[in-house]
């Protein structure tokens, strides 16, 4: 009688929490729709199997310490094409306590001649909402800084003897922060995040080359919203249906709709529709940029109990398709598991 009185007053308290924090997320929602700049963020097939990728807040989810790696070429055989990766590590602050999660995430993305490079650290608060600890409401911050660097000697011009023409790399390291909300039960989770959140104050990206001023391209503002869910269809297998709708209110906005079925507790094996929808009008966007439909054939093994390897290929449905062939991902994922002072719900998320 006394634990349920003690956990009633747990819960109380926590939801008074969770409601000032949803508060603080739609404050942070409304203030980042603003003019952003061109470019995306780094795309992942396989963010379903880490989703620290695109939310801060998913940081401690699977109770241990995971570290993860992963590694994207894109649009094979065309020059400048984009390569991706990404190495993050994540767990508990205090064994004997759920509350706060903690990560780190370095990524990187090149594209012809730009890259960036950014170092996160991140923190989720994590508020418990029943006894069993089977579900839990969790906000996130993730701070760091952005390396933006252009390398002149890549660039291809008409007349390769202007004096205007910069041949030199030129690099430039800003601050930048990420914000995002996660909710879990243990058969369906929510999330929505803001990435890039100072970006719109990053405005002097610019370079100088013998007296002339270049600007360089930098990411802009996005907000991901994903979930999904898990249905046992046997002892053997259990599948999972999730979406997620990523936009930066300039370029297309973008929706994958995934399809995952486990196999034994040792395979996950499925696939991912990309599309972009015109949510509202968007008089500046080019209508061959409007859909950018592609698929994705993704599995992930477990090799042992901590861990587990995931290839994915995808493939463009559009006019790109004729130029390129495909985009290839790899990634690692090692679980380091602690004794447990008790049974924690599985994490399929």
């Amino acid at each position: 009688m006394g634990s349920d009185i003690e956990m009633m007053f747990m819960v109380t308290i926590d939801m008074k929490v969770m409601k000032r924090c949803l508060l603080i997320a739609y404050l942070v929602m409304v203030c980042i729709i603003q003019k952003v700049n061109a470019q995306q963020q780094i795309q992942f097939s396989q963010y379903v199997f880490n989703p620290l990728t695109v939310n801060p807040a998913y940081a401690g989810y699977r109770g241990d310490v995971y570290l993860s790696a992963v590694f994207r070429k894109q649009w094979v055989n065309i020059p400048g094409a984009p390569e991706s990766g990404a190495v993050s590590v994540d767990g508990l602050r205090l064994k004997n306590n759920e509350s706060v999660g903690w990560g780190f995430q370095i990524a990187t993305d090149k594209l012809g001649p730009q890259e960036a490079t950014n170092l996160y650290a991140n923190y989720a608060y994590r508020i418990q909402l029943d006894h069993e600890d089977t579900r839990r409401f969790c906000l996130g911050l993730g701070f760091g800084a952005t390396q933006y660097r252009i390398d002149g000697s890549a660039l291809k011009f008409v007349d390769d003897n202007d004096q205007a023409i910069p041949i030199q790399s030129h690099t430039r390291i800003v601050p930048d922060a990420n914000f995002g909300i996660f909710y879990y039960t243990p058969k369906s989770y929510i999330g929505i995040s803001v990435m890039d959140l100072l970006s719109r104050y990053n405005v002097d990206f610019g370079y100088s080359f013998n007296n002339n001023r270049y600007a360089t391209m930098t990411r802009s503002q996005h907000i991901y919203l994903n979930a999904g869910t898990m249905f046992t269809l046997s002892d053997q297998v259990k599948l999972k249906p999730s979406f997620m709708w990523k936009e930066d209110f300039k370029g297309p906005s973008n929706f994958d709709f995934t399809v995952f079925a486990l196999l034994d507790e040792k395979l996950w094996l499925g696939g991912s529709y990309r599309t972009g929808i015109s949510i509202w009008d968007k008089k500046y966007l080019a209508r061959d940029l409007d859909k950018r439909d592609a698929f994705s054939l993704i599995a992930e093994i477990f090799l042992t109990d901590k861990l587990r390897v995931g290839y994915s290929y995808d493939q463009m449905l559009n006019g790109l398709n004729n130029y390129q062939n495909g985009s290839h991902e790899l990634s690692i994922g090692i679980r380091f598991t602690k004794p447990q002072g008790r049974t924690i719900s599985p994490r399929y998320f």
